[in-house]
């Protein structure tokens, strides 16, 4: 039988990469004003284009 039949995967975790350590960005946009902006958005074209 073979002894050392083991398969060695790399210390990386597997090709899993984690970016939790990256920068953040200096532009945060809370979820409120991201919706709202795009919900103002819809109403100008709506208004624009007549229907």
């Amino acid at each position: 039988m073979a002894k050392d039949n083991r398969i060695n995967l790399p210390s990386s975790g597997a090709g899993i990469t984690r970016y939790f350590d990256s920068e953040k960005s200096k532009i945060m946009i809370p979820p409120q004003i991201a919706i709202f902006a795009i919900l103002a958005m819809v109403v100008v074209i709506l208004l624009l284009t007549g229907v």
